[in-house]
């Protein structure tokens, strides 16, 4: 690759090479706050390649690869060079990762405390941890959160927060002096715009949290919430975990003891001020 750049997001390192030199660029500056990988050696490789010598220069295409790939994913414009490094990121860590059980979930600390929120795509989760660190939670991340086999802890995953659509204005509202990434329109999930993670949320990044909430929360419907059961908690979660099978025996120990020892609520939300509300009202209540 012509260009490269290396960071490492709590305990992964990526190196990351493209063909062009603009989502290089974009990264650097993104994180230019993270450290690089530990002793330079990255555990995942990603690689931005053009789809076609050619397409390099002309209608520019971005194929994203690394140490996995997925042959069906399709390629995404160079404009959305941004957008296609961080999807090959969190690809390499959910098709490779075994250190850890991956949730598919946003996770805050508070008190040496972790609150879990994970749910379908747009169910405000990115939102809902980014509106909770405004308020002095600290952020642990909004793509996964990382469970120790060994001792149940979550471990941060503070990559930039994919804000999409209106979560983005919402999310500049909270956070006046954040540090923002392009706006990119289009993409497959609509109108995305990445936010830098505080400089707590980084400097902290190597503190891991214990699990004290889980939380399945529901953007767009009328406030309600409601208890749930350690066998649907537990159906939930497989399915929010990329390498819970790959995982086997571990996996499943580390998924029963997180669901035995937390409390699981599902709760429905209108807006980032009634999700804020009902989410600290149940902590407030542990």
């Amino acid at each position: 690759m012509r260009h490269r750049f290396a960071v490492r997001i709590g305990p992964v390192g990526f190196r990351i090479g493209a063909d062009w030199r603009s989502p290089i660029a974009a990264l650097a500056d993104l994180y230019r706050d993270y450290p690089a990988p530990d002793d330079g050696i990255p555990d995942f490789t990603v690689r931005l390649s053009a789809t076609r010598p050619w397409r390099r220069f002309v209608r520019p295409s971005v194929a994203i690869g690394g140490d996995y790939t997925l042959p069906e994913a399709a390629p995404l414009p160079l404009a959305q060079g941004l957008l296609a490094a961080e999807m090959a990121m969190n690809l390499q860590l959910a098709l490779g990762g075994r250190g850890h059980l991956l949730l598919h979930a946003s996770a805050v600390e508070r008190d040496g405390r972790a609150l879990l929120m994970t749910g379908v795509s747009g169910a405000g989760k990115s939102t809902l941890a980014t509106l909770l660190a405004a308020r002095g939670w600290r952020f642990m991340g909004d793509e996964f959160a990382l469970l120790s086999l060994t001792s149940g802890a979550v471990h941060a995953f503070p990559r930039l927060v994919s804000l999409k659509n209106e979560s983005a204005a919402a999310a500049r509202a909270a956070w006046p002096g954040a540090r923002f990434g392009p706006l990119l329109r289009g993409t497959p999930k609509g109108d995305i715009r990445h936010m830098v993670p505080d400089a707590r949320a980084i400097a902290a990044m190597d503190v891991p949290a214990r699990p004290a909430l889980l939380l399945f929360p529901r953007y767009g419907f009328p406030a309600e919430r409601r208890g749930v059961p350690p066998s649907e908690a537990f159906v939930r979660l497989t399915q929010a975990s990329t390498n819970y099978v790959a995982l086997a025996e571990r996996g499943f120990a580390a998924l029963t003891g997180l669901i035995r020892s937390v409390p699981a609520v599902a709760i429905d939300y209108p807006d980032g001020a009634s999700g804020v509300a009902q989410a600290e009202a149940l902590w407030d209540a542990l």
